[in-house]
């Protein structure tokens, strides 16, 4: 699944000279979110296609706020947010994007971004009108949060990052230094030049923060810190700024449908870098499942090959004179049959057995039938006399014999059961108990 991650420019400040806002737009692609395959700077028409497109707000785009989150509905959270943050805020409500963190917790502190809305709407605006509509936005930088470290119980190591603020420069035409902060209480984004960050310097280096600076502003940074950063590219702060769960698109800037969103984000966490051990899990259970199928079918049609191979021998052995083996079964079964009429044997489905059958179980009291009709192993005769407790007797004591007893019409027809085969429901009207049979 292709990513595509668009670097969105800081919003313009009013404390420094302003450059033209820019033409193009930074962006990387990424097959995994982990590593970079391609990046590049174009016009937004120009972008490239991805199957999920991800914006990044920098770091000096989102103010950060820690209210206690409010007990409101849904629909009405963005207006309570708005009410506990009017008197902090330094623009107008109307003006300003709020998103709150994931998993908020209703009664507890929670953070919440403020952004400057028009800004961020302009820019959705424009890629969407190119066919580049965004799916998540996520800020570069953001409170770490309230966790601890499980091991020892200390809050997780603070983070400075140096880089050139983009659109500024300094009275001198250079650029100008930022450093963005972020700790467990809150982040930042300040212009070393000024009197605020150098304050917080020694504090800063009491807390074994971890310093990071982009190649560009490498040498600077380490001017100013008295000491070594490490050297990190804007694409690793972008693809951390994604794998992290924020998503600023909230309220009236989330998307429409939300159903189509949420399988969307479902089917991103599927196919993202932290599920890749369950696909890989999955698809070598289903080839597993697959290999074992085909073992399976493999070993059930060599076990049938092998039958059919004894059934075979079978035939040849107790027939020999058969020649061309087409159908085992059924041509051993023929020859058995031709076997015992040529011995004299009757079989059953023979008139001398089916006859035999009902003159064991023929019921007391009741006279020799006038008529016999035989046809290939069935027995009729004439029934419309009997009556049901004598039709009745004679099915019971034909059924321990093997044979079956059918009332069809005006005959009883005697057969031979077919093996496993239930004996049939007594017809309406019958006797419950059959007649005694005979001494």
């Amino acid at each position: 699944m292709t990513l595509l991650v668009i670097l969105l420019p800081a919003p313009l400040r009013a404390d420094a000279t302003l450059a033209p806002e820019p033409a193009t737009l930074d962006w990387l692609l990424s097959p995994d979110g982990l590593a970079v395959r391609q990046r590049g700077s174009n016009a937004i028409a120009e972008l490239p296609a991805a199957d999920s497109i991800v914006a990044v707000a920098p770091a000096g785009a989102a103010a950060w706020h820690r209210p206690v989150c409010p007990k409101a509905p849904a629909n009405r959270l963005r207006a309570a947010l708005g009410g506990l943050l009017e008197e902090r805020l330094l623009a107008e409500d109307e003006d300003l994007h709020l998103a709150i963190a994931p998993r908020p917790v209703a009664g507890s502190p929670v953070w919440v971004a403020a952004l400057h809305k028009p800004w961020l709407r302009r820019w959705l605006d424009q890629l969407a009108a190119a066919g580049r509509v965004v799916d998540r936005l996520v800020p570069a930088l953001a409170p770490l949060g309230d966790a601890v470290d499980s091991a020892d119980g200390t809050e997780p190591p603070p983070n400075g990052h140096f880089q050139l603020a983009d659109g500024v420069a300094s009275a001198g035409g250079e650029p100008v230094l930022h450093l963005a902060w972020a700790d467990a209480q809150g982040a930042a984004d300040l212009p070393v030049a000024g009197g605020l960050a150098r304050s917080q310097l020694a504090a800063w280096q009491a807390r074994d923060a971890i310093w990071t600076a982009t190649p560009a502003a490498a040498g600077a940074a380490e001017r100013w810190l008295g000491g070594p950063v490490v050297v990190r590219s804007d694409a690793d702060i972008a693809l951390a700024a994604v794998r992290s769960p924020w998503n600023l698109l909230q309220f009236d800037l989330a998307p429409r449908h939300r159903g189509s969103l949420a399988a969307g984000n479902l089917w991103r966490t599927l196919m993202g870098p932290g599920w890749a051990p369950a696909r890989w899990g999955l698809a070598a259970l289903v080839a597993v499942q697959l290999v074992g199928l085909n073992a399976r079918a493999w070993q059930q049609g060599h076990a049938l090959d092998q039958l059919r191979v004894s059934q075979e021998a079978l035939l040849r052995q107790a027939h020999p004179q058969v020649r061309a083996v087409l159908d085992a079964p059924l041509q051993m079964q023929r020859e058995t049959a031709a076997l015992r009429s040529a011995a004299g044997v009757p079989g059953d489905d023979d008139f001398e057995t089916v006859l035999a059958a009902a003159a064991a179980a023929w019921p007391d009291g009741q006279p020799p039938a006038a008529q016999l009709r035989f046809d290939a192993g069935r027995l009729a005769l004439p029934g419309a006399a009997w009556p049901a407790p004598q039709v009745e007797a004679l099915r019971q004591r034909l059924q321990p014999l093997g044979w079956t007893l059918e009332q069809v019409e005006a005959e009883l027809v005697i057969r031979k059961a077919a093996p496993g085969a239930a004996a049939p429901a007594p017809a309406a009207g019958t006797a419950a108990n059959p007649m005694p049979p005979k001494p």
